[in-house]
């Protein structure tokens, strides 16, 4: 494929709650971002990437018109804009973790409201204004959906009569004295490309590049490398709890009988799995952090 000097993709990072996150996950990938304190222009250590930072509620009206040739933003957001973007992928992260987020109907603890039909002629506030009102227009419920500029838990019940808001663990709404009624959206991360940058095929090449390094940086977050010496006597008993990702690799060392054995196995799980190694008859067991994992 013929490249020249004007190949160049334009890469929106959200800015914001998931800014912090996504430069981590990219160095992960192999890609080197620096962001000033007052700059909405990152540098990144690969001259055919010219990246800018885009608050992930936009992000997805900017890939549709071509103004970004791809960018990372929530899926509600692509939603809420009902934008025409080809998604290439999921990555699942958010700004608290690797589980998805969920935009949820709440109430205050006391109110009358207990399912989704309740809020029939009542006031809502969001930031999720059009998608809310779609999905409540579906149900066959009129409500009034108003925009919410921010502090959204505190407008129950003197404001409005309910909300929908963005939660992860419910803590912040637990907080607030409200419960939550339903859930209407979950999301996550996905990464979105201008359908016109995916039909150009040194374009759509350089983003299938980039989202295969996320996901294997994904994939690598929550695992480990293990490597271990085994001797022949004790190897059909380590391979057996063994929690492998695929099946181990097994390398024959230069003493006689003896052999490394290398695995991907949970981070989690090491703290048990190291004792039990050693117990029956690891030695030389060493840990290791992984970038990528690509299958």
């Amino acid at each position: 494929m013929k490249k020249t000097k004007e190949n160049v993709l334009n890469l929106g990072l959200p800015k914001g709650s998931l800014q912090e996150s996504t430069l981590h996950l990219f160095r992960k990938a192999g890609f080197n971002i620096n962001v000033g304190s007052r700059s909405y222009v990152p540098a990144i250590d690969d001259p055919e990437l010219s990246g800018l930072l885009i608050r992930a509620q936009e992000m997805a009206r900017y890939v549709q018109d071509g103004i970004l040739d791809m960018g990372l933003t929530g899926r509600d957001w692509v939603l809420e804009m009902n934008a025409r973007v080809k998604e290439v992928c999921p990555l699942l992260y958010a700004r608290g973790g690797l589980r998805p987020v969920r935009w949820v109907v709440a109430v205050p603890n006391d109110s009358p409201i207990r399912r989704l039909q309740d809020l029939q002629g009542k006031r809502v506030a969001t930031e999720l204004v059009q998608f809310t009102r779609r999905c409540l227009k579906e149900k066959g419920i009129e409500a009034q959906v108003e925009f919410s500029w921010g502090a959204t838990e505190v407008k129950a019940p003197r404001l409005a009569d309910a909300i929908v808001e963005l939660t992860e663990t419910g803590s912040s709404l637990r907080a607030n004295n409200l419960r939550i009624v339903e859930t209407l959206l979950e999301s996550t991360t996905v990464l979105i490309a201008n359908r016109e940058a995916w039909r150009d095929p040194w374009k759509r090449q350089k983003i299938e590049t980039i989202a295969m390094l996320l996901q294997g940086a994904l994939r690598a977050e929550e695992k480990v490398g293990l490597k271990m010496n085994v001797s022949r006597d004790d190897l059909d008993r380590i391979l057996k709890v063994l929690p492998a990702l695929q099946k181990p690799t097994i390398s024959t060392l230069s003493e006689a009988g003896w052999f490394s054995v290398e695995v991907i196995v949970d981070e989690k799980t090491v703290r048990l799995l190291i004792p039990l190694l050693k117990k029956e008859g690891a030695s030389g067991i060493v840990e290791y952090p992984l970038n990528k994992v690509i299958p």
